[in-house]
């Protein structure tokens, strides 16, 4: 009935195959669409492998409103203010 299909990944424009198998478990779930992305970009997508899962990068930063030296999810590029947790709250 199903049958092995290529389809090129929206984000990197590799090719994946979208197994017989997995298009049979598509049907059974119900979903009426097919991936977009291979396996790397979804994972990436998701913020990383399972491996790396709960485990994100902080970078050093000084809050902008206290002086304090805090931690933050993303590399701050300098054009915009930094809040530690205390000061966000506020």
């Amino acid at each position: 009935m199903f049958q092995d299909k290529t389809i090129v990944c929206k984000d990197c424009g590799h090719e994946f195959t979208f197994t017989a198998r997995e298009q049979e478990f598509f049907a059974e779930k119900g979903f009426n669409n097919e991936p977009q992305r291979c396996k790397p970009c979804r994972d990436a997508k998701k913020g990383g492998s399972r491996e790396n899962s709960g485990r994100r990068e902080m970078f050093d930063a000084v809050c902008s409103e206290c002086g304090k030296p805090c931690k933050v999810p993303f590399q701050p590029s300098g054009n915009r203010p930094i809040y530690c947790s205390d000061c966000f709250r506020r």
